[in-house]
This record gives structure tokens, C-alpha cells and sequence, in this order.
């Protein structure tokens, strides 16, 4: 078939044109009606003016002319042929080349053309005092030593600074219509490589309307190109992660992902990619991803010996996949201290672990100043209130303008779960067993009773409003008893905590005479720039006498929030909440990244 005596198009530039669909399917019925056939074989890119003078379809007009006849024939499927398995919005082959750079602008492309060179990309700085150029690799040194040769005197003379070399780069280009006048092309596609930790070396856009060109390191390119198609929704948001600490929380979260991967594929294009889990003694490595439905017995049967560096270097080194991220479920002081270094790496991360923002001021406000200055980002929102949005109501408090007065609250699901038991006959020592039996405290339940957890936690809050406290500054009041405090053992010291119950006894009853409940609290004072950790009485209509089992109960007093303050309540224990909060952080992540809302 020639296809002018079928397609006819309206050229409305001139560089596109739109198909007559009406006509060319009475074109087509009346060809089919003298050529009965179950094969056609046509030509491609030609077509005809609603006049019967021969046009083209222009740029990528074969293409676009097999989608013309598939859709006049109400083809089921088109396929088209070209040098890749498919059609693609990005050449998977990837285009290396080299970088020359010259210290001022001159008359150089003389010299390039006499070696027969070809310069693929060229960029300029508006100083006019460098200009670079990128060629294909086979060529970039015959074109370095003819500049050199063709500018010796220049050079010698200082009138020239240097011709540099820059080896190993590709070149990275956005391609589409209008792309110069149309907001915020630009800013996606650098968003997407400093998001992806991800530098440019040059970059160069002409006056015509069809691409942004950037050339990165060779090491780079498949990263940058799968970051960026990731920016412009071409391809799923891929995240590569490791999960450090597979304990409760860990474990809880791994199951969570396992349950919610093939929705999150389908539903938002997000692809989380597990390639390492790891405690301190054991890790399991994977290259395209840990199978999350037996995870538990890849670890026993594959794992081996726990290394942390080589558990980051592995998972980090996925030159495929733009982004990484650690999830940090220990409560451990030595994974947090590698956190600075893993940020000023690229490697975003996501934590319950308390103890980074928690520690020595110094280094939380490096810490915090580093992850300002990048594009890596760094998530804790279940550090405090476990899967409860405090740390994300704070910011929101803040960003917005409002001045925070206070932050009072129960941060404690085991104390708040104690101490919403403690009434009535019941001893202070049978509630703390039936919480320890419940899994509610640590397997030493002094670590709870110390107020230690919610000390960090206050201050963590107080950081967020840019109180600069150290932990010593706000000593918590412990609950156990001055006399159990060095006991070796925690079976000891539940054996000997009975002694103590009259104590308790006749402070729940000055309570109650009163009309009061006792809680176990923590309290930022913004506007005093102190914090306080202790056990407190509240009148029984107050919210915080309100509460039942391991609920947190966080209260905001700002300006806005002044008369009544904005009140957050809901579980604050348990390994389902607080890694939910985690995996909230990761999707919080991906979105950031560049996954759809």
C-alpha cells in the first residue's frame, strides 16, 4: 500500500501535523474495497494533504504512521521494530563521551574539524571566559593534543589558562516540546539528580524548544537516568533499602512491606527494593531484592556473618537504582553514630532509634546542618508518640508561623499503660508484673520506670523548637525505688519491688483525696527554655485522665492553640504503630523523591 493514497493529514507547523481521521478511514474502506487482503504491507513517514499533495508525518513520522493505521484498522496491538526491544523514552544504550574544556573562549572549532572530529554537546558560560564540549571517547585525545598544538603560543603566554580533560561522563538529555517556555522543566530535572546525590558537570540548552542536555559522571548515568525518569513519572519510584535491626519493630516492618508491595507497585509506581537485612551478628544481601515472604528463613539459611560497613556498601552500591535508604530499627548508640556519615554520602534515612537526635548537642546539630544543606533526607517521626504524627504537627506548627509555648505530654505507652492500671486496691508491683507479662516494658522494666525513654523524647521536641538542651539538662524523675536502683538482675528486683507498695500506696490515695490521677509526664517549656520529666497529678476531667491501656496523650500550647491547646492522642506502644510510623516515612520518602500523591 502507498500510504499517500490512504493518510491524509492537516500540517499545522512546521514541524507537526494532525491526522484527518475521518477521511483516511474513507480512504482506507475504499483501497480495502479494490484490495481485499489479511496482510498489508504499506509505507510508513509519507502521507497526503486533504489536497492530494504529498507531505511527510515529520519528525518520527514512521513511528507515528504505524499508530495512524493501527488505530484506522482498530488494531488490537501495534508493534514497532526499531533497535531496542520496544519503544522507550530514554536510549538505553548509554551515549559515553568526554568533556574538553578550554580556559577562554577562542576560535578552537577550526582545530576540532581538522583531526575530523565530531562534538556532540557544546556549553558556554555567559563570562565568556570557558567554553566546553563533549566527544565521543575514540576521538577526545587526537582533539586535546590539536588544541594544545594549535594554541601552544596562547597557552605559553598565559593568554589560555589550560585545555582540561574530563574523562569519563555521559551525557544526559530531557527531550520533549516547548521545554524552554514551559515553567519548571528545568527545575524537575535537577531536582531529580541532586535528589539523587547525583553532580553535573555541564549543562547546555539552545534557543530551539526540544531539550536540556546535562553531563554527569560515567559511574552516574544509569543512576541519573532512572532518577529522572522517576521525577517525570516515565518509571516507578525505586528505592533501594536496608533494614538495620530485625527485631520486633524491624521484623513488624519487613511483614508490612511484604503485605503492601504489590498494591504499592500497581497503585503509586513505587518499587521498594529490600537488598539487605542485618543485626549485629547476622545479614542477608541481595542483589534485585530480599523475597519478603520467607525472609525469616533466607536469613537462617543464607545469611552470614553481620558486617555494618559491608551491609552499607552493598545496598548503597546498586548503581541501578538512584536512591538508598537505611531504616535504623535499633535503639542503638553505635548504628546512630554512623548516620553523618552516611547522609554526606547520599543515603537517606528513616529511624525509631532515639538516640541520634537525643545525644550530645554537638553532634545532633552537625548532624541536623549537614541534612539542611543536601538533598538527603532524614526521617524520624516515631521517635516520639511512636505511629503518631508529633514530630510531623510540631513542623507543621513551626513552618507555618505559629509560636509554640509548651508541649506537655504522656509519651510513655508503658507508663501510660501503668499508671491508667494504678487505682483503686490494685499494688503499684502487681501492675508493673502484669505490664511486663503483657510485653509492655523492657525486659528490665527499670529501663522504663527511669523515665530515661521519655526524657529523650522531651528532649528531641525541644531540639525541634531550637532549644539547644542537652540530656543532662533535663534529669528525669526515676520511679525506682532509690534501694533496687544497683540490683543486678531484673527478676531480683521484681522479687524485691513489693517492699515499696505502701509507698505507692499513700501517693495514689493523696491523689484520689484530691480528685486527682497520677501520670507519668514530660513537658517542654518553650518560652522558660527548660524541660521537665516527672510524675504529676491531673484533676480527673483533665485529657490526660482520660486515657485507657498504652494511649500517648501529646498537648500543644502555641498562640494560635492558645485558649484550647491542639491535642494528638492514640497508641504509643507496639511494634504495629511504631512501624507503621517507619513505613509511613518511607512512602514520605518516595514521594519526596518523586512518586505520585
Amino acid at each position: 500500500m502507498d500510504a499517500r493514497e490512504v493518510l491524509v493529514v492537516n500540517p499545522t507547523s512546521s514541524n507537526q501535523v494532525d491526522p484527518d481521521y475521518v477521511e483516511s478511514e474513507r480512504r482506507l474502506d475504499k483501497w480495502f474495497s479494490y484490495n481485499p487482503s489479511s496482510i498489508i504491507i504499506a509505507t510508513g513517514f509519507i502521507a497526503s494533504t486533504p489536497q492530494n499533495i504529498p507531505t511527510t508525518l515529520k519528525r518520527d513520522g514512521s513511528d507515528f504512521s504505524a499508530a495512524i493505521m493501527g488505530a484506522l484498522l482498530r488494531a488490537r496491538q501495534v508493534t514497532i521494530w526499531t533497535d531496542v526491544d520496544g519503544v522507550y523514552s530514554a536510549d538505553p544504550r548509554k551515549v559515553l563521551v568526554w568533556l574538553v574544556s578550554l580556559g577562554l573562549l577562542v576560535p578552537f572549532f577550526g582545530a576540532v574539524k581538522d583531526v575530523g572530529a565530531n562534538v556532540i554537546m557544546i556549553s558556554q558560560a555567559s563570562s565568556e571566559h570557558s567554553v566546553c564540549f563533549a566527544v565521543p571517547e575514540k576521538e577526545v585525545n587526537s582533539v586535546a593534543e590539536a588544541l594544545r598544538s594549535r594554541f601552544s603560543q596562547a597557552l605559553e603566554a598565559g593568554r589560555l589558562s589550560q585545555v582540561a580533560v574530563i574523562r569519563n561522563c555521559s551525557i544526559l538529555a530531557a527531550v520533549g516540546q516547548k521545554m524552554a517556555s514551559t515553567p519548571g522543566v528545568s527545575a524537575t530535572l535537577f531536582n531529580a539528580l541532586a535528589k539523587a546525590n547525583i553532580n553535573i558537570r555541564a549543562i547546555a540548552q539552545g534557543c530551539s524548544e526540544y531539550n536540556i542536555t546535562v553531563v554527569v559522571k560515567r559511574d552516574d548515568c544509569i543512576k541519573a537516568l532512572r532518577a529522572v525518569h522517576s521525577r517525570f513519572y516515565l518509571s516507578r519510584t525505586t528505592l533501594a533499602m536496608g533494614i538495620i535491626g530485625p527485631g520486633l519493630i524491624g521484623a513488624t516492618l519487613l511483614d508490612q512491606l511484604r503485605d503492601q508491595a504489590a498494591e504499592l507497585k500497581e497503585k503509586f509506581n513505587i518499587d521498594l527494593r529490600v537488598l539487605g537485612i542485618t543485626s549485629s551478628k547476622n545479614m542477608l544481601l541481595s542483589d534485585s531484592g530480599v523475597d519478603l515472604s520467607n525472609w525469616r528463613e533466607l536469613r537462617s539459611e543464607q545469611g552470614q556473618v553481620g558486617d555494618l560497613q559491608k551491609f552499607v556498601q552493598h545496598v548503597h552500591g546498586n548503581h541501578f537504582i538512584p536512591n538508598t535508604v537505611l531504616v535504623d530499627c535499633t535503639a542503638d548508640s553505635y548504628v546512630a553514630s554512623h548516620y553523618y556519615e552516611w547522609l554526606r554520602k547520599g543515603i537517606h534515612i528513616i529511624t525509631p532509634n532515639k538516640k541520634a537526635n537525643s545525644g550530645p548537642l554537638d553532634q545532633y546539630l552537625k548532624l541536623r546542618s549537614l541534612q539542611r544543606q543536601s538533598y538527603t533526607h532524614y526521617f524520624y517521626e516515631a521517635t516520639v508518640g511512636a505511629g503518631l504524627p508529633i514530630i510531623s504537627t510540631l513542623r507543621g506548627l513551626l513552618e507555618t508561623g505559629d509560636r509554640i509555648l509548651s508541649i506537655e505530654g504522656i509519651f510513655s505507652g508503658t507508663l501510660s499503660y501503668i499508671f491508667n492500671k494504678f487505682k483503686g486496691g490494685i499494688k503499684f508491683s502487681e501492675v508493673v508484673t502484669e505490664a511486663k507479662q503483657a510485653g509492655y516494658t523492657e525486659p528490665d522494666p527499670r529501663d522504663d520506670l527511669s523515665g530515661t525513654d521519655v526524657a529523650r523524647k522531651v528532649i528531641i521536641l525541644a531540639r525541634e523548637c531550637g532549644l539547644k538542651l542537652e540530656l543532662s539538662d533535663i534529669p528525669p524523675e526515676s520511679l525506682v525505688p532509690e534501694p533496687l536502683r544497683a540490683i543486678a538482675s531484673a527478676d531480683e528486683f521484681m522479687q524485691q519491688l513489693p517492699q515499696f507498695d505502701d509507698d505507692w500506696a499513700k501517693k495514689l490515695k493523696t491523689a484520689e483525696d484530691a480528685g486527682e490521677v497520677l501520670r507519668y509526664v514530660g513537658v517542654v517549656d518553650v518560652k522558660n527554655k527548660t524541660g521537665l520529666v516527672k510524675l504529676k497529678s491531673y484533676k480527673k476531667d483533665h485529657p490526660f485522665a482520660q486515657l485507657s491501656g498504652s494511649d500517648n496523650i501529646i498537648s500543644f500550647t502555641t498562640e494560635r492553640y492558645k485558649e484550647q491547646p491542639l491535642i494528638v492522642r492514640g497508641p504509643g506502644a507496639g511494634a504495629e504503630v511504631t512501624a507503621g510510623g517507619v513505613f509511613s516515612d518511607i512512602l514520605r520518602l518516595a514521594s519526596y523523591l518523586g512518586a505520585p500523591s
